[in-house]
């Protein structure tokens, strides 16, 4: 693909609010401005080449999801049209479109929202080890990616950049917000995997995992972030899955493959990606969004 990868953004009448993993934030008046660079990270270390159209995929496959879980819980999307931002955002217009999202500010409830359907990844790390996920005991005998009887929520903290999320019980969840906001969430976080799982399902995609993020708006919970994108799930093609083994998957788990292949320490500095898993890795991301979305970015 002869597309360069865009690593940094630089817009100066912007004030520059967070800079994320993937993502850079830009405060807009009373707006947050949400841009998705092809930045890559893999176990917390951020690749020094990003993946062409990367970012594009993340900013649209999650406004897409947004739309389709609006009704069972709103989000921070205001959109993603370059022409409806604030004037201050014109001149930028090139850059920002298709890989932008104006959005409304939330105060981001602290725990990540981890649903899994399949058992796979570090949930299948834990279960060997004990038997449970996030303190949940699962049933004996369960082999590596099979689905489980019904999904379950596993939390996790929210790690500063360089950091680890680690896998917390309910209990300790409940301790970083409160009853109240958990329960809320966690049923959230189900309806939703629920719905969108059977709607991939139909595509041929198997959604294994994936995370969310709320806030709150007004003392509304809202879902916030980004949503089923290749970066935050699990995406397995269906007509290659079997049980009891890893995945294929459009997701970037082909990049972490590859650091484990070459035995990666998994500290900085990253070791650099060779073309062909970059061409890839963006050939993947591309494929998903097309297939869940029936539309095509390029």
């Amino acid at each position: 693909m002869k597309a360069e990868a865009l690593l940094q953004t630089s817009f100066p009448k912007l004030k520059l609010f967070a800079k994320g993993k993937v993502r850079d934030i830009y405060e807009v008046g009373n707006y947050l401005l949400l841009v998705s660079t092809d930045r890559i990270s893999a176990f917390d270390v951020i690749m020094e080449q990003g993946i062409p159209y990367k970012g594009m995929v993340l900013t649209k496959i999650s406004e897409f999801w947004f739309n389709f879980t609006k009704d069972i819980i709103p989000n921070h999307m205001i959109t993603t049209n370059v022409e409806e931002y604030p004037s201050e955002c014109k001149e930028y217009a090139d850059d920002l479109n298709a890989r932008s999202m104006l959005v409304k500010k939330a105060k981001v409830i602290p725990i990540e929202c981890i649903v899994r359907g399949y058992i796979s990844g570090s949930g299948w790390k834990d279960f060997k080890n004990t038997g449970a996920i996030s303190g949940i005991t699962l049933q004996k005998g369960l082999q590596e990616s099979e689905k489980l009887n019904e999904p379950i929520f596993t939390p996790s903290t929210k790690a500063e950049i360089g950091d680890h999320d680690e896998n917390i019980s309910a209990a300790q969840a409940i301790q970083l917000t409160d009853q109240r906001t958990f329960e809320a969430v966690k049923k959230a976080t189900i309806d939703i995997y629920k719905k969108v799982s059977e709607y991939a399902l139909s595509k041929g995609i198997i959604i294994a995992d994936t995370k969310f993020e709320f806030g709150r708006v007004n003392g509304n919970t809202i879902l916030v972030d980004e949503v089923l994108t290749p970066d935050s799930s699990r995406f397995w093609p269906l007509d290659k899955y079997e049980k009891g083994r890893g995945q294929q998957s459009y997701d970037k788990q082909f990049v972490r493959d590859y650091l484990l292949s070459i035995n990666f320490n998994k500290q900085p500095p990253p070791p650099p990606l060779p073309e062909e898993i970059i061409e890839k890795t963006s050939e993947k991301y591309l494929d998903i969004y097309k297939k869940l979305t029936g539309q095509s970015l390029i």
